[in-house]
């Protein structure tokens, strides 16, 4: 019975088998013979990316399996990494799914890493998604301050100021990109104002050169979504902060008297 399946899968033409249940030894040895090579208790997520890669189908019985359902790879391969055996599936000929395999000297390093792909991942992920970016390194921060500013003066009153304040709240950026880079932050941020004021509104800080430049120009870009729930969230969190401080000023009073006055010892 264990050579009559295999000799189905054999039929089916294909030569790698992945199974999500295990495999009897012995139908691992008439696979081995007929050049197969089987893996066995392969997880279910595991199975579903690998149908995304290689363009093959699950099958729930050997009945069902024809060459319609194989897929193709390159390479499958076993490999020892840090002494754990895995099996690579390469070169396959339209991936949907790709598997990352991040390694570190400790686990916090591991996590960091991870951290960073995923956010890299979804960056990219709203890039593609929204068709819109910005450019990086301070100048679309240079830009909304300055528009603000000209904004605030047309506002003019007590609104005026908070405007003002959020412009310069917005030049955090290019002010700390100029910090860490070592550049002269007062010099930089004139120096960035005058190009924004001559209409170079892609002008920022090149933190590996060291220098105010074009980041159109070098590349560097920000996903729009990114950088809208940025600013967002800084916002809300000012908000929240200033909501806060008006409670801590209103407990701070002292309680108002009761009607009457505080009364006689008769009262009492």
């Amino acid at each position: 019975m264990l050579k009559q399946m295999v000799e189905k899968v054999a039929a089916s033409g294909a030569n790698v088998l992945f199974c999500q249940k295990g495999i009897d030894d012995v139908a691992q040895h008439y696979l081995s013979k007929k050049g197969i090579a089987a893996a066995r208790r392969v997880k279910k997520s595991d199975m579903e990316k690998l149908v995304r890669a290689s363009g093959a189908r699950i099958v729930t019985t050997l009945e069902d399996l024809g060459p319609k359902d194989l897929g193709h790879a390159g390479i499958v391969e076993e490999r020892k990494i840090a002494g754990e055996q895995m099996i690579f599936v390469e070169k396959c000929k339209d991936p949907k799914s790709v598997t990352l395999l991040v390694r570190g000297g400790t686990q916090h390093v591991v996590d960091e890493a991870d951290r960073a792909l995923v956010d890299a991942i979804g960056a990219v992920k709203s890039a593609v998604e929204d068709g819109k970016f910005v450019t990086g390194g301070g100048s679309i921060d240079m830009e909304m301050a300055m528009r603000l500013r000209k904004y605030a003066v047309e506002v003019g009153g007590r609104e005026q100021l908070a405007i003002q304040a959020f412009a310069e709240a917005l030049e955090v950026i290019p002010r700390a990109l100029s910090e860490s880079c070592g550049l002269n932050t007062i010099d930089t941020l004139v120096d960035l104002r005058s190009k924004h004021e001559k209409k170079q509104t892609t002008m920022g800080i090149d933190v590996y050169k060291a220098r105010v430049h074009d980041m159109k120009e070098l590349g560097i870009i920000e996903p729009l979504r990114v950088k809208k729930q940025a600013i967002q969230s800084a916002s809300e969190a000012a908000e929240m902060i200033l909501r806060i401080d008006d409670i801590i000023a209103a407990k701070g009073k002292a309680p108002s008297m009761p009607p009457g006055g505080m009364g006689g010892m008769d009262d009492m």
